[in-house]
């Protein structure tokens, strides 16, 4: 199996740690600094799955996913005979709201003394935004591992193949369009797979992932904590979506709420402010994001029967 090489997504941010400034200024930059590296992450996620642009959720709105099928009637009709119709039905699976989320992160004075800035502040902020990023991934493995189409397979490799064929055909059968299967997998599972051969897993996002791998445009390679070993998950980038509340929203704001955002696609709002009574650094972060599949039965789980 040839190499790729390593890409390791970073975002560009001035030097340390004046990068700021000072003052009202500071906390103005270190705002859009932090919701541009948020939109940026997740601009490279959205790639790497091959998802479209993210869809803004319409207040009073929920999200559906579905079961749809086929029952194709046979084709051969004699001739000036009624042609029977193949019935295609299409059911509910699951119906959710997006949650809005408020997160808030304190840091004390006694701690810029001790660390200083570049430390106390910068650093918590950069966990702050990939505990919050882990928050909306964690959640779409969850739901991935509900899919419907679920099947055995023998081998680690047999369940690849399997999970990609099947959502293959259930799009097919459905006639929608696939460019490309991601897949999500255990990496102790694909490293014992690969025992001695050498090839190079990719890093973005703080996700590992390798690209065109056994037919997979991209495969996913997950701690145990996100996907079971002997498991594997599958289902074509079309079949995937990324909604999310505005907090930027102007409803917000008449609450004397105005979060900070950043681009067309607002999908994070961050605000920072000293609170004088306590001598803290406050951030807050408003957000509501979901990674939500249309086909339930469009997702393959297949799990090595025996393992």
């Amino acid at each position: 199996m040839a190499a790729t090489n390593i890409e390791t997504l970073t975002t560009p941010r001035d030097s340390l740690p004046n990068s700021y400034g000072t003052g009202a200024s500071a906390v103005t930059a270190r705002e859009i600094d932090f919701v541009t590296r948020f939109g940026n992450n997740w601009d490279a996620l959205r790639a790497i799955l091959g998802i479209m642009r993210p869809i803004r959720k319409a207040p009073g709105t929920q999200l559906v996913t579905y079961n749809a099928s086929v029952a194709l009637e046979a084709g051969n009709v004699a001739p000036g005979a009624v042609i029977p119709y193949s019935k295609a039905t299409v059911t509910q699976a699951a119906m959710e709201d997006i949650v809005i989320e408020k997160y808030a992160k304190a840091v004390t004075v006694e701690d810029v003394a001790k660390y200083g800035a570049a430390i106390a502040i910068e650093k918590t902020d950069d966990a702050f935004l990939n505990h919050l990023q882990n928050v909306v991934l964690g959640r779409f493995y969850t739901f991935l591992a509900t899919g419907s189409l679920t099947d055995n397979a023998t081998t680690w490799q047999a369940a690849l193949a399997k999970a990609q064929g099947e959502v293959l055909n259930k799009f097919a059968t459905i006639q929608k369009e696939v460019t490309q299967v991601v897949g999500f997998a255990n990496i102790l599972d694909f490293y014992d797979y690969l025992g001695s051969a050498q090839i190079t897993v990719q890093n973005e996002f703080g996700l590992s992932y390798i690209k065109n791998f056994l037919g997979y445009g991209t495969l996913f390679l997950l701690p145990a904590t996100q996907i079971a070993r002997n498991k594997v998950i599958a289902t074509p980038s079309e079949n995937i979506d990324l909604y999310y509340i505005d907090p930027g929203d102007s409803e917000f704001a008449r609450l004397g709420l105005n979060f900070t955002t950043q681009g067309e696609t607002n999908l994070i709002g961050f605000h920072a402010q000293g609170n004088y009574s306590t001598a803290v650094g406050e951030s807050f972060a408003l957000m509501g994001m979901k990674l939500w599949a249309e086909y339930l039965d469009g997702i393959a789980v297949v799990t090595v029967a025996g393992a």
